[in-house]
């Protein structure tokens, strides 16, 4: 988050707020005390202080992340959506959410106008997905898919 848009939302983060989101971003699991130790403050501070970020929403919770590969789905694809008109955003987002293999769904600019990431078990499956559940979609004028060959980094903002 940069400096700039924090100030134009006036949320006010100091150096130990970054050092704490540094080591809960790395690590959503890790104790508040070993935190603390870490920072040179009490455990009750690092409570208090991940409290106000998690009400500020600067950080919304913690999740355990599940490996969609050791779980069978082996086929990441994405896929941008072409609307017949741009009023039936609202109900394709809606059909789009019943979908369980649509796991994320972003409203773009440029030539989509939603963007989404599928995880299927196969390429046979991902067919099935985009033939039975997509195409049949009101008010999806076309679609186009592009397969993810292989993650090579993901992370998260910088906490500078």
């Amino acid at each position: 988050m940069s400096e700039e848009y924090m100030e134009n939302q006036n949320i006010q983060i100091d150096e130990l707020d970054q050092k704490i989101l540094r080591l809960i971003t790395r690590n959503a699991r890790i104790p508040f005390l070993e935190v603390a130790r870490a920072c040179g403050v009490s455990g009750a501070a690092i409570h208090q202080r991940v409290q106000r970020l998690l009400n500020l929403g600067i950080i919304t919770g913690s999740e355990f992340i599940v490996d969609p590969q050791k779980l069978g789905y082996n086929t990441c694809a994405y896929m941008g959506i072409y609307l017949e008109k741009a009023n039936y955003d609202k109900e394709v987002v809606e059909a789009l959410n019943k979908i369980p293999e649509i796991v994320e769904c972003h409203h773009t600019t440029g030539q989509y106008a939603i963007f989404i990431k599928l995880q299927a078990k196969t390429n046979k499956h991902l067919k099935k997905v985009i033939d039975t559940d997509l195409q049949g979609i009101d008010g999806i004028a076309r679609t186009e898919t592009f397969i993810s060959l292989d993650t090579v980094f993901k992370r998260q903002v910088p906490i500078k």
